[in-house]
This record gives C-alpha cells, structure tokens and sequence, in this order.
C-alpha cells in the first residue's frame, strides 16, 4: 500500500518540522484516511459525556452533566457484569445493544424486521468482514475461492480478502457514468473467472469507498437478482450511509431492498451487511465498534460464526457503548439535543460545503475530472503529462503515487493514490476524505492548486 509510504513520510516530516528544517509548510494535513477526528472534525458531546461517566462513574452523582447522559450512562453500565467497563460481555455484544442494534435495523429499513439473533457486534466492521469471510473461503480446496469485488475498492477490503487465500475477481464501476454498478459488469466479471478461482461471495461497498458514489434502489434490485441467479453470498459493506447528501440522494440497504423484492429473494438471498462507530457524524474510529447482520444463513453456519466471533471474547465495551449511542441519539426533548443538534448539522453543512468546494476547485484545474459526489470521498481522475509518468517509472512507481509524494513533499498535504485501490488501466486517480472542518479543506484546496498549477508546468 503506497499511502502507508506516505505515513511514514509524513511522520518523518512532522519530526523534520519540530527539529526547525526549512519546509513550505509548517503542518502537514492529512485527508488520505476514513479518519473524522483526525481531520479535526470534533467529537459529539453526548458521545464523550455518556463515556465519560462510564468510566468514571462518580460523575453519574454530579449536576455537571445533563441529567439524560447520567440516565443513559446508567442504563449501559447496568448491561456490564459488576456494572464496570472493564468486565467482559457476551460474544454476541452486550444484549440489550443488540437489541438496540436490531431496533435501529428495523426502523432505518421501513418496518422490515430485525432479529437480536442475527447481529454480532464487534471491533469494527472490517473486523467483522474477514471472519465472514473466513467462513466463506476453503484454503484446501483444488480450485481457490473467488471473491468479486468492485474496482476501485477499500484497499483494507482487498488486503482482508487476499490474505485468506482468496482471488479478488474485481467488476469496473462505471466512472463516466458516476461510478455506477452495472449487472452486465457482474456477468462479465464471473465469466472472467472460470478456469481461475471458484466464486462464492459478491463485495459491494454502498455508500462508495473510494469513489463516494450512492447506489439506487434499481441497482441494488439488479444486484440482488444476480446473486441470487449465480447462487453467490452477499456482502454489503455500509458503513459510510449516514454521510449521503445533494439532491434525489437517498442510501436504502441491501437489506431492506431484499425484504420489499418478497419471495423466493427474501427468504433465499444469503446476506451479511455490516455498520461502524468510525463512520459518520459519530467518527469514533479509535473506540473500534462495529456490527453485522446475517440474514438467510443455516442455523449451522450461524453457529461455526459464533464460534468465530468468541476467539477474540468480545468487542471492546467502549466501543459497543459508542454504538449503542449511534443507534440511539438524542431526541427531541431530552436535555442533550439541542446541543446534539447544532453538532451535527455543522458536520453535514461541512460536508455538504466541502463537496461544493472541491468539484469547483478541482474541475477547474487542468488535468482532473470528478464525477458528482454523493458520499464521504472524492476520487477525481488525474491526467497526468508523459514526461510526469516517465519520471514516475523511472523512480519505479505508479504515476499518481509519484504526484501523492510530490504533493506530500511540497505542499505538505496527504491524499491517497488511486493505485491503491484497483483502477482501469491507463487511468490515474487520488483520493481524499471531505469530512473535515470547512478551513481545513479550504486549506487543502488552496494547496493543492497551487502545488498542481507549478507541477503540470514543470513536466509539460
């Protein structure tokens, strides 16, 4: 993964800037990863009250917090054995989060019914991803397991999905169509394979990580039609659902779509969907709390999961509890909202800037062309001149990791390189997350204009 060499980079340029050597820049920003906080996005203050009186709960008997964030601190520390977060809790998750967890399914998808039974909550949905996908794959069969997967895609999933062993068979996202997923890709992508792997499972990533596209309702129809004729395991990767905007923007999951499709889909379809903490206005990446849901499995196969699930114990508590409070903010009401509130409608006016600003910016700029953006990133295409991709050869690297180091080198900003994620070959792309304060990305839009403008004049 080339944006691993640009951490290490960037933390030996934050050395090199504490020890006084002469940079363009005195900070470096970056917006390569998933990572809210890190981008400067503040915390919820009901997210940080609630956890704080969990781990200190003197504060449950002090007026200095609100009285609904010592009532739900309470109610979470009463699911702990010996009402302490340091106890451990079931595999599953501590049950009345599961519950939580399943009522926030049920509402979120018009009525269709969750059951407690089918959620195990864990250390973050990736987490969660490569045991289900442990089940999936055989390591001993004479023809390895295949896994389709769509290109571009999370780096994280594929490096998961290869290190058990599996062939990623990737399917092309439509860029000059908005990214979008077409079934005759799919056909074509299974055909691919024969004489390859065996495919056995279906990856998509709605909302889109790296390409922030959202699907429609027809689409994932289609998608579902499709799994179902081509007997293949689905795996929804929905983690980014809270971060949709712009107009005739709506996120509906797999799983509601499947319920309202009826059956023979809705009782045959094998499906595991998953959901993150890290993710959206909560952004708590570090307290690692995240969820599947299996819906059509063997009772069987829920088992040998189980299984699975209880070689770690259990996720972190703090984590479960930062989920728990995701299922279930502040309502109209109670004490904690209007503050709540104000929070999260400056995230979303931020994004919904942040969006705005960058398609004016970067479509602007010779050499680039995004398409609409409708989730979390932005993955616009580089074009680069022929002497920047000589030199890029030449130094032994993809072309647009060559313009994410020069970008990191003299501008001190971080993106990610689109070879990171699978691409059409002959395409460049970078990638960067615009859940970030509005002065940030200001900042990094006024960086990377003029580090681009003096980098396409040097190699033309």
């Amino acid at each position: 993964m080339k944006q691993l060499v640009l951490a290490r980079r960037a933390s030996q340029i934050k050395v090199e800037l504490t020890q006084r050597v002469r940079k363009p820049y005195k900070e470096v920003i970056d917006v390569s990863w998933g990572d809210p906080h890190k981008a400067g996005v503040k915390p919820l203050s009901f997210v940080r009250q609630v956890i704080a009186a969990c781990l200190y709960p003197q504060l449950l008997n002090s007026d200095r917090l609100p009285v609904d964030v010592r009532q739900r601190a309470q109610s979470l520390l009463k699911g702990c054995d010996g009402g302490s977060v340091g106890s451990y809790t079931a595999t599953r998750g501590i049950s009345e989060i599961v519950h939580r967890v399943s009522e926030f399914i049920t509402r979120r998808d018009g009525g269709a019914p969750s059951y407690p039974e089918n959620i195990f909550i864990s250390p973050g949905s990736q987490w969660a991803l490569r045991n289900i996908l442990n089940v999936l794959v055989n390591s001993e069969a004479s023809h390895r397991t295949g896994v389709l997967t769509p290109m571009p895609c999370y780096s994280v999933s594929l490096m998961s999905i290869r290190g058990l062993g599996a062939v990623t068979v990737p399917y092309n996202l439509r860029e000059e169509q908005g990214w979008e997923l077409q079934v005759e890709e799919l056909h074509r992508a299974l055909e691919s394979a024969k004489g390859v792997c065996d495919p056995v499972a279906l990856y998509v990533i709605n909302p889109g990580n790296p390409a922030g596209y959202v699907q429609s309702r027809k689409s994932i129809q289609e998608v579902i039609q499709f799994v179902s004729e081509k007997r293949l395991f689905l795996l929804a990767d929905e983690v980014y659902q809270d971060c949709v905007h712009g107009e005739n923007s709506e996120f509906v999951s797999y799983k509601r779509v499947l319920a309202e499709m009826g059956p023979p889909l809705s009782d045959t379809v094998e499906l595991a969907s998953f959901h993150s903490a890290s993710k959206g206005f909560l952004g708590e990446c570090g307290l690692r709390g995240g969820y599947v849901e299996l819906v059509n499995l063997d009772p069987a196969v829920k088992k040998y999961i189980y299984k699975l699930f209880s070689t770690d114990a259990c996720a972190p508590v703090l984590g479960q509890f930062a989920l728990d409070l995701m299922m279930k903010p502040p309502q109209p009401g109670d004490p904690s909202y209007p503050l709540y509130s104000v929070e999260t409608q400056h995230i979303r006016t931020a994004l919904v800037h942040n969006v705005k600003r960058v398609l004016e910016v970067v479509n602007n700029l010779p050499g680039f062309c995004c398409q609409p953006v409708k989730g979390a990133f932005v993955f616009p295409r580089l074009h680069l001149p022929p002497k920047a991709i000589q030199k890029a050869k030449e130094m032994g690297m993809q072309p647009d990791a060559f313009y994410c180091i020069r970008l990191l080198e003299e501008a001190s900003v971080i993106v990610s390189p689109g070879c990171d994620y699978g691409q059409k070959e002959g395409t460049h792309h970078i990638r960067f997350h615009i859940m970030t304060p509005e002065d940030t990305m200001e900042e990094v839009l006024r960086r990377l204009s003029s580090f681009h403008t003096q980098f396409m004049k040097d190699f033309s």
